[in-house]
């Protein structure tokens, strides 16, 4: 039989059961979309790829129609010299029988495919057209500086300027108007009034 211990008997912790700890909420799965749902979804992907396809074909089209159109300028561009040639013998009047033929379906060939010739006598000067290497003066006949003499014809296809125009350029004469005699202001000279009345008196 054990002996009653002597003092005060040990403090009984009290110990608080420990809160039961919740367990986390887990999130909502979400809810599976509706067929509605996927069928616009598939409808914006639809659509999406169709504007990406337009864009994609028009980039294409403009690179292909700028390939083309600058294939076209170089092969013009290598027949102005021919077309330079057909003109020198044109106004020396050689150009005549089978030779003015062929040159009449070069002529209507290049035009088919847009090469415009420019470049004459009276137009006014545009230094994005024209290459001026002489000035012929000033004429009354125009009221702009213009082209007076046409040295080699200028070429473009389209709005692309293949060659310039090689011309001689007339500046208009300047404004001063004719004289009024009315305005005129003749200085006489001091010896005048004497010599009239020397005049007068042996008169």
């Amino acid at each position: 039989m054990t002996e009653p211990t002597d003092g005060p008997a040990p403090e009984q912790e009290n110990l608080e059961p420990a809160a039961e700890e919740q367990p986390a909420e887990a999130p909502a799965e979400p809810s599976a979309p509706t067929a509605e749902q996927q069928l616009a979804e598939r409808t914006l992907d639809l659509q999406r790829l169709q504007a990406e396809y337009v864009n994609y074909k028009r980039r294409v089209d403009r690179d292909r129609e700028l390939v083309r159109a600058q294939g076209e300028a170089a092969v013009l561009q290598s027949l102005l010299t021919v077309l330079d040639d057909i003109a020198r013998a044109d106004e020396h009047g050689e150009l005549t029988g089978g030779f003015k033929a062929v040159a009449d379906s070069l002529q209507q060939a290049v035009t088919k495919h847009q090469l415009e010739a420019f470049g004459a006598k009276g137009d006014a000067f545009d230094p994005s057209l024209h290459e001026a290497v002489f000035h012929a003066g000033e004429s009354t006949e125009v009221e702009v500086t213009s082209v007076d003499t046409v040295m080699r014809t200028g070429y473009r296809h389209g709005e692309r300027v293949l060659r310039p125009a090689t011309v001689g350029v007339v500046d208009p004469a300047s404004s001063a108007g004719p004289v009024d005699e009315a305005e005129v202001d003749v200085e006489v000279p001091d010896d005048a009034s004497s010599l009239t009345g020397d005049e007068t008196d042996e008169k």
